[in-house]
């Protein structure tokens, strides 16, 4: 029988992908399946995994045959999954040895739908230890009464999909696959999913997953036009919790985090490509028209001027002719 399934999906990561396959042998067992997402790496990273799934026991490698992004090739290996819980691991992060051993051993004992850990940020050489925003550690509680308070950062805001060990009840619910296409904060409305329709999880202190970000490969590195994805993302956040039986009071959290988000990427819109940038106001514009009111009022309110004012400014800008004529 396989215990749990480990999604791991690459795209031209060769530089890194050797350390990710190293953990990954470290931490194989009989029971355990490692299902290898090839997303029509172009970098040689396909063929350095054709050589090493004979070393990885359980190992089986997947190609797409052309690049479909992080969210697509999560749900190849879903549809591939047999183990009776699901783990995710990027192909440019790496795992302690016994990291998913003793995360089954804890899941199993607590008895819970799904698992959150800790984690360990590496950023160059330096390393930081990030916390689920959550209470106490071990302890099976309520998802759904996790999404609140609005204004503090909750668990639905550490949207990690790796960090984590995840029932497959939860599979066979449809609620473990991404929305396909997504090339940015697929995680977003996934967690927020979670968060709304499981029965219970809890979080461990374990410190196991070493995330690597700043990576010139990824894409919060590059300004194209992938990056304006997490709109999307957020829209269907704010659509489905305007649907959920506690709407009035889940809602105000979902806006107040897009419009967190919207607002980092306006502070950061050097990084973008002109042409970009200009996308990202004139959608992002959009998005904040489409967006309950008074919800968003309250939201805006709530927020530093810092953050606010650029998006009260871009809250104001005219309607593009082509949404104009769309409505």
């Amino acid at each position: 029988m396989v215990k749990l399934s480990v999604i791991v999906p690459f795209y031209n990561v060769l530089a890194y992908a050797p350390d990710t396959l190293r953990s990954l042998r470290a931490n194989a067992r009989e029971d355990i399946e490692v299902i290898l997402v090839d997303d029509c790496s172009t970098d040689g990273t396909g063929e350095l995994l054709r050589r090493a799934q004979d070393g990885i026991e359980g190992a089986v490698l997947l190609v797409h045959e052309e690049n479909r992004g992080l969210a697509t090739a999560r749900n190849t290996g879903l549809d591939a999954a047999r183990g009776e819980y699901i783990a995710f691991l990027d192909g440019d992060d790496w795992l302690v040895p016994g990291h998913y051993a003793r995360l089954l051993t804890e899941t199993e004992r607590l008895g819970c739908s799904f698992v959150r850990t800790d984690h360990v940020q590496v950023t160059g050489r330096t390393r930081t230890v990030r916390r689920v925003p959550h209470g106490p550690r071990g302890v099976v509680s309520s998802p759904r009464d996790a999404i609140l308070p609005a204004h503090r950062t909750t668990s639905v805001d550490y949207a990690f999909a790796w960090a984590g060990l995840y029932h497959r009840e939860l599979l066979d619910r449809g609620l473990l696959h991404f929305t396909d296409g997504l090339r940015t904060a697929e995680d977003r409305p996934w967690i927020w999913r979670l968060h709304r329709e499981a029965e219970s999880f809890a979080v461990l202190g374990t410190l196991g997953h070493f995330y690597r970000r700043g990576i010139s490969s990824s894409l919060t590195q590059i300004g194209d036009v992938r990056q304006l994805d997490f709109l999307r993302a957020f829209d269907q956040v704010v659509e489905e919790t305007a649907a959920d039986r506690d709407a009035e009071t889940l809602l105000p959290k979902a806006v107040r985090t897009y419009c967190a988000v919207l607002a980092h990427h306006l502070g950061d819109i050097g990084k973008f490509e002109p042409r970009v940038a200009r996308s990202l106001k004139s959608l992002g514009a959009a998005a904040l028209r489409r967006l309950p009111r008074p919800v968003l009022d309250e939201a805006l309110d709530a927020m530093d001027v810092r953050r606010a004012a650029p998006l009260r400014r871009l809250r104001r800008r005219p309607a593009a002719a082509k949404e104009t004529a769309a409505r």
